[in-house]
Protein backbone atom coordinates (compact mmCIF):
# COMPACT_ATOMS: atom_id res chain seq x y z
CA UNK A 1 0.00 0.00 0.00
CA UNK A 2 1.31 3.49 -1.12
CA UNK A 3 1.46 5.63 2.23
CA UNK A 4 0.70 8.51 0.72
CA UNK A 5 -2.89 7.07 0.01
CA UNK A 6 -3.83 6.63 4.08
CA UNK A 7 -5.81 9.27 5.03
CA UNK A 8 -4.69 12.45 7.09
CA UNK A 9 -5.47 12.86 10.60
CA UNK A 10 -6.56 15.98 11.94
CA UNK A 11 -6.14 17.55 15.49
CA UNK A 12 -9.49 18.34 16.61
CA UNK A 13 -9.70 21.32 17.25
CA UNK A 14 -11.25 21.98 21.42
CA UNK A 15 -8.59 23.41 23.06
CA UNK A 16 -8.94 26.54 20.60
CA UNK A 17 -12.74 26.39 21.44
CA UNK A 18 -12.61 25.92 24.86
CA UNK A 19 -10.17 28.90 24.92
CA UNK A 20 -13.36 30.93 23.53
CA UNK A 21 -15.79 29.93 25.55
CA UNK A 22 -13.45 30.67 28.99
CA UNK A 23 -12.67 34.11 27.46
CA UNK A 24 -16.61 34.56 27.26
CA UNK A 25 -17.03 33.20 30.64
CA UNK A 26 -14.61 36.16 31.54
CA UNK A 27 -16.33 38.53 29.84
CA UNK A 28 -19.46 37.78 31.22
CA UNK A 29 -18.19 37.82 34.70
CA UNK A 30 -16.46 40.97 34.62
CA UNK A 31 -20.02 42.55 33.22
CA UNK A 32 -21.81 41.12 36.07
CA UNK A 33 -19.39 42.74 38.55
CA UNK A 34 -19.21 45.58 36.84
CA UNK A 35 -22.82 46.07 36.86
CA UNK A 36 -23.13 45.08 40.87
CA UNK A 37 -20.63 47.48 41.18
CA UNK A 38 -21.38 50.88 39.00
CA UNK A 39 -25.05 49.70 39.00
CA UNK A 40 -26.42 50.92 42.33
CA UNK A 41 -23.64 54.24 41.73
CA UNK A 42 -25.15 55.09 38.27
CA UNK A 43 -28.54 54.58 39.66
CA UNK A 44 -28.11 57.10 42.64
CA UNK A 45 -26.11 59.71 40.20
CA UNK A 46 -29.05 59.66 38.17
CA UNK A 47 -31.26 60.34 41.09
CA UNK A 48 -29.61 63.59 42.08
CA UNK A 49 -30.44 64.74 38.88
CA UNK A 50 -33.60 63.67 38.28
CA UNK A 51 -36.75 65.75 39.13
CA UNK A 52 -39.51 63.71 37.85
CA UNK A 53 -38.83 59.98 37.82
CA UNK A 54 -41.91 57.25 37.87
CA UNK A 55 -42.56 53.85 37.39
CA UNK A 56 -42.49 51.89 34.92
CA UNK A 57 -39.91 55.18 32.62
CA UNK A 58 -36.37 53.36 32.61
CA UNK A 59 -35.22 56.99 32.84
CA UNK A 60 -36.28 60.66 34.87
CA UNK A 61 -39.12 62.47 32.71
CA UNK A 62 -37.19 65.79 33.94
CA UNK A 63 -33.88 66.42 34.52
CA UNK A 64 -32.33 68.95 36.66
CA UNK A 65 -30.71 70.58 39.72
CA UNK A 66 -33.52 71.31 41.21
CA UNK A 67 -33.65 69.03 44.50
CA UNK A 68 -29.73 70.30 44.82
CA UNK A 69 -30.89 73.38 45.81
CA UNK A 70 -33.27 71.78 48.34
CA UNK A 71 -30.26 70.19 50.23
CA UNK A 72 -28.36 73.07 50.62
CA UNK A 73 -30.94 75.55 51.66
CA UNK A 74 -30.13 76.88 55.38
CA UNK A 75 -33.70 75.43 56.46
CA UNK A 76 -33.08 72.00 55.46
CA UNK A 77 -30.53 71.35 58.03
CA UNK A 78 -28.07 69.13 55.73
CA UNK A 79 -24.92 71.29 55.95
CA UNK A 80 -25.54 71.60 59.79
CA UNK A 81 -25.92 67.59 59.54
CA UNK A 82 -22.89 67.36 57.63
CA UNK A 83 -20.73 69.60 59.99
CA UNK A 84 -21.95 67.97 63.05
CA UNK A 85 -20.62 64.35 61.48
CA UNK A 86 -17.76 66.03 60.42
CA UNK A 87 -17.30 67.11 63.92
CA UNK A 88 -17.99 64.15 65.97
CA UNK A 89 -15.36 62.32 63.08
CA UNK A 90 -12.75 64.77 64.45
CA UNK A 91 -13.62 63.94 68.29
CA UNK A 92 -13.37 60.35 67.22
CA UNK A 93 -10.28 60.17 65.67
CA UNK A 94 -8.31 62.20 68.05
CA UNK A 95 -9.75 59.47 71.35
CA UNK A 96 -8.73 57.14 68.81
CA UNK A 97 -5.09 58.33 68.37
CA UNK A 98 -4.40 58.93 72.12
CA UNK A 99 -5.70 55.35 72.69
CA UNK A 100 -4.07 53.76 69.95
CA UNK A 101 -0.59 55.15 69.67
CA UNK A 102 0.37 54.19 72.92
CA UNK A 103 -1.37 50.89 73.08
CA UNK A 104 -0.01 50.08 69.54
CA UNK A 105 3.30 51.19 70.18
CA UNK A 106 3.09 48.82 72.96
CA UNK A 107 1.49 46.11 71.36
CA UNK A 108 3.93 45.95 68.57
CA UNK A 109 6.30 44.46 71.12
CA UNK A 110 6.37 41.00 70.25
CA UNK A 111 7.37 39.42 73.80
CA UNK A 112 4.53 41.80 75.36
CA UNK A 113 2.91 39.58 77.98
CA UNK A 114 -1.12 38.69 76.92
CA UNK A 115 -0.28 40.19 73.77
CA UNK A 116 -2.87 38.22 71.30
CA UNK A 117 -5.38 38.88 74.06
CA UNK A 118 -5.02 42.52 73.96
CA UNK A 119 -5.37 42.13 70.53
CA UNK A 120 -8.55 40.34 70.63
CA UNK A 121 -10.09 42.43 73.38
CA UNK A 122 -10.25 45.41 70.82
CA UNK A 123 -12.12 42.65 68.18
CA UNK A 124 -14.97 41.96 70.69
CA UNK A 125 -16.78 44.72 69.53
CA UNK A 126 -17.27 43.56 66.07
CA UNK A 127 -18.03 40.15 67.30
CA UNK A 128 -21.45 40.78 68.14
CA UNK A 129 -24.53 42.15 65.97
CA UNK A 130 -23.81 46.41 65.92
CA UNK A 131 -27.43 46.60 66.89
CA UNK A 132 -27.67 45.03 70.10
CA UNK A 133 -24.47 46.32 71.44
CA UNK A 134 -25.25 49.90 70.82
CA UNK A 135 -28.52 49.00 72.17
CA UNK A 136 -27.27 47.99 75.58
CA UNK A 137 -24.36 50.97 75.49
CA UNK A 138 -27.35 53.43 75.08
CA UNK A 139 -29.09 51.89 78.30
CA UNK A 140 -25.82 52.55 79.93
CA UNK A 141 -25.03 56.23 78.34
CA UNK A 142 -28.84 56.85 79.73
CA UNK A 143 -28.04 56.41 82.98
CA UNK A 144 -24.50 58.74 82.38
CA UNK A 145 -26.33 61.60 81.18
CA UNK A 146 -24.58 61.06 77.43
CA UNK A 147 -27.39 60.12 75.48
CA UNK A 148 -28.31 62.84 73.00
CA UNK A 149 -24.61 64.38 73.38
CA UNK A 150 -22.12 64.77 70.98
CA UNK A 151 -19.57 63.13 73.49
CA UNK A 152 -22.05 60.10 73.49
CA UNK A 153 -22.14 59.81 69.93
CA UNK A 154 -18.20 60.61 70.03
CA UNK A 155 -17.57 57.35 72.55
CA UNK A 156 -20.06 55.21 70.25
CA UNK A 157 -18.04 55.67 67.21
CA UNK A 158 -14.83 55.48 68.90
CA UNK A 159 -15.61 51.67 69.70
CA UNK A 160 -16.12 50.71 66.42
CA UNK A 161 -12.96 53.09 64.82
CA UNK A 162 -10.75 51.41 67.95
CA UNK A 163 -10.39 47.68 65.71
CA UNK A 164 -9.10 49.07 63.05
CA UNK A 165 -6.87 52.37 64.88
CA UNK A 166 -5.31 50.01 67.27
CA UNK A 167 -4.52 47.39 64.58
CA UNK A 168 -2.98 49.56 61.81
CA UNK A 169 -0.60 51.54 64.74
CA UNK A 170 0.64 48.00 65.42
CA UNK A 171 1.23 47.18 62.61
CA UNK A 172 2.77 50.36 61.89
CA UNK A 173 5.08 50.75 64.89
CA UNK A 174 5.80 46.33 64.12
CA UNK A 175 7.06 47.83 61.27
CA UNK A 176 9.32 50.13 61.66
CA UNK A 177 13.33 49.00 61.56
CA UNK A 178 14.50 48.42 65.45
CA UNK A 179 18.56 48.61 64.00
CA UNK A 180 17.08 52.75 63.80
CA UNK A 181 16.12 53.11 67.30
CA UNK A 182 18.67 51.27 68.76
CA UNK A 183 21.48 53.55 66.82
CA UNK A 184 19.47 56.87 68.26
CA UNK A 185 19.60 54.86 72.04
CA UNK A 186 23.57 54.27 71.00
CA UNK A 187 23.69 57.90 70.11
CA UNK A 188 22.18 58.85 74.05
CA UNK A 189 18.88 59.47 73.00
CA UNK A 190 16.46 58.94 75.92
CA UNK A 191 13.30 56.00 75.23
CA UNK A 192 11.10 58.44 74.65
CA UNK A 193 13.19 61.04 72.51
CA UNK A 194 13.69 57.55 70.15
CA UNK A 195 9.99 56.99 70.20
CA UNK A 196 9.49 60.58 69.19
CA UNK A 197 11.99 61.57 66.53
CA UNK A 198 12.31 57.60 65.18
CA UNK A 199 9.47 55.50 65.86
CA UNK A 200 6.75 57.79 65.80
CA UNK A 201 7.90 59.35 62.53
CA UNK A 202 8.71 56.18 60.46
CA UNK A 203 5.06 54.86 61.83
CA UNK A 204 3.56 58.23 60.63
CA UNK A 205 2.02 57.22 57.28
CA UNK A 206 0.39 53.84 59.06
CA UNK A 207 -0.95 56.24 61.40
CA UNK A 208 -2.30 58.64 59.32
CA UNK A 209 -4.25 56.19 56.96
CA UNK A 210 -5.72 54.73 60.53
CA UNK A 211 -6.67 58.14 61.34
CA UNK A 212 -8.70 58.54 58.10
CA UNK A 213 -10.19 54.77 58.46
CA UNK A 214 -11.78 56.05 61.90
CA UNK A 215 -13.26 59.23 60.44
CA UNK A 216 -14.31 57.39 57.47
CA UNK A 217 -16.54 54.96 60.11
CA UNK A 218 -17.63 57.68 62.17
CA UNK A 219 -18.67 59.57 59.27
CA UNK A 220 -20.75 56.62 57.86
CA UNK A 221 -22.25 55.27 61.10
CA UNK A 222 -25.73 55.29 61.72
CA UNK A 223 -27.12 52.88 64.42
CA UNK A 224 -24.94 53.90 67.24
CA UNK A 225 -25.70 57.81 66.22
CA UNK A 226 -29.56 56.55 66.34
CA UNK A 227 -30.05 54.68 69.48
CA UNK A 228 -28.00 57.05 71.53
CA UNK A 229 -28.11 60.58 69.51
CA UNK A 230 -31.74 60.83 68.50
CA UNK A 231 -33.11 63.36 68.53
CA UNK A 232 -31.28 66.21 69.93
CA UNK A 233 -27.84 64.85 67.75
CA UNK A 234 -28.46 64.91 63.60
CA UNK A 235 -25.77 63.29 61.18
CA UNK A 236 -25.91 63.47 57.97
CA UNK A 237 -26.64 59.44 57.75
CA UNK A 238 -29.75 60.08 59.86
CA UNK A 239 -30.59 62.49 57.33
CA UNK A 240 -30.30 60.11 54.49
CA UNK A 241 -31.99 57.93 55.83
CA UNK A 242 -34.82 59.85 56.69
CA UNK A 243 -34.95 61.34 53.09
CA UNK A 244 -35.74 57.14 52.02
CA UNK A 245 -38.02 56.71 54.52
CA UNK A 246 -40.18 59.47 53.19
CA UNK A 247 -39.48 58.69 49.37
CA UNK A 248 -37.26 61.66 49.08
CA UNK A 249 -34.82 59.56 46.99
CA UNK A 250 -33.30 62.83 45.29
CA UNK A 251 -32.16 64.21 48.50
CA UNK A 252 -31.45 60.93 49.84
CA UNK A 253 -28.74 60.47 46.25
CA UNK A 254 -27.50 63.90 46.81
CA UNK A 255 -26.59 63.17 50.70
CA UNK A 256 -25.34 60.45 49.72
CA UNK A 257 -23.04 61.71 47.18
CA UNK A 258 -21.57 63.93 49.63
CA UNK A 259 -20.62 60.74 52.17
CA UNK A 260 -19.51 59.28 48.55
CA UNK A 261 -16.58 61.71 48.08
CA UNK A 262 -14.62 61.74 51.56
CA UNK A 263 -14.48 57.62 50.53
CA UNK A 264 -12.66 58.30 47.28
CA UNK A 265 -10.19 60.92 48.84
CA UNK A 266 -9.55 57.91 51.30
CA UNK A 267 -8.45 55.86 48.66
CA UNK A 268 -6.07 57.93 46.91
CA UNK A 269 -4.64 58.50 50.42
CA UNK A 270 -4.26 55.04 51.57
CA UNK A 271 -2.86 53.86 47.96
CA UNK A 272 -0.02 56.42 48.94
CA UNK A 273 0.54 56.26 52.33
CA UNK A 274 -0.50 52.71 53.58
CA UNK A 275 1.95 50.38 52.22
CA UNK A 276 1.81 46.66 51.93
CA UNK A 277 4.74 45.60 54.40
CA UNK A 278 2.45 47.38 56.78
CA UNK A 279 -0.81 46.12 56.40
CA UNK A 280 1.20 42.07 56.02
CA UNK A 281 1.98 42.75 60.07
CA UNK A 282 -1.44 43.47 60.77
CA UNK A 283 -2.06 41.20 63.60
CA UNK A 284 1.23 39.56 63.69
Amino acid sequence: MNVSTLPTLRTPRFPRANGWLSALLRSVLIALLAVAIFGPLLNMLIWTVAEAWYFPNKLPLRWGFQFWGRVFRPEAGAMVALWTSVTIALMTVVLSLLVSIPAGYALSRRNLPLRSLFLLVFLLPQAFPAIAVHMNIARMFYGLGLNGTLWGVMLVHAIQGLVFSVWIASASFAAVNEEQVEAARNLGATPWRAFLNVSLPLAAPGLMASAIFVFLISLDEFSGTFFVGVPDVRTLPLTMLNAALEGNYQIASITALLLLVPSILFMLFVERFLKADVLAKVGT
